[in-house]
């Protein structure tokens, strides 16, 4: 994925959060202004505020993403040869995994960037895209979330940015592993990418 994409998904991986009854592009909106806040507020361009700044995104990720969702279909047929216990520590780790990769970015590259909703489009009673553009000085970036209803609440599940999947994007790497190896090493390899991002 280009620069732009690995810079762009974190942002709105920390800028939704949902609420109950709301549409798709409602849920998007009103939190994704706290996410932005959280980038542009002057304190936490201090290095001493950055990890502060990180656990708040943090709590907004986990209330917006489906992360077993987002799992199993990076997984996909591959999902069936985990074991309930291992669907769960791959959905753990690979959430960790994910969101470390891309906050370290949005954190260091973050350049005033707009939001511009578009349009949401309803796939069936639990399904729905949401399409956005991301404005970034001369630049134009079209950002769509593929979501999900569930207990009353739309989560994310893929990010699509200039048509290219984020579940895709790992999909084709989660295969190419587990055509050599099992659902243990991949997983062990996560903790391992996992131990690293910790310590650098």
């Amino acid at each position: 994925m280009k620069k732009v994409t690995a810079f762009f998904v974190l942002i709105f991986f920390a800028s939704v959060a949902f609420s109950s009854g709301l549409s798709p592009i409602d849920s998007l909106k009103g939190p994704i202004d706290e996410g932005l806040s959280l980038l542009k507020d002057p304190k936490n361009k201090d290095s001493s505020q950055r990890k502060l700044q990180r656990a708040k995104m943090w709590e907004i990720i986990r209330k917006a993403f489906d992360f077993s969702e987002l799992s199993g279909r990076a997984l996909a047929v591959n999902w069936k040869k985990f074991t309930p216990q291992q669907r769960k520590e791959f959905s753990e780790v690979f959430s960790e995994v994910l969101g470390n990769t891309y906050l370290d970015k949005i954190q260091s590259e973050y350049k005033d960037e707009k939001v511009k909703y578009l349009d949401q489009e309803l796939i069936s009673d639990n399904k729905a895209v949401v399409k956005t553009k991301i404005i970034r000085e001369n630049e134009e970036v079209l950002v769509n979330y593929s979501m999900t209803l569930k207990e009353n609440e739309w989560k994310v599940y893929d990010v699509k940015i200039e048509g290219v999947s984020l579940v895709q994007n790992y999909r084709s790497q989660f295969n190419e592993i587990l055509s050599k190896e099992t659902p243990d090493e991949l997983i062990k390899r996560l903790n391992k990418k996992l131990k690293e991002q910790e310590k650098g």
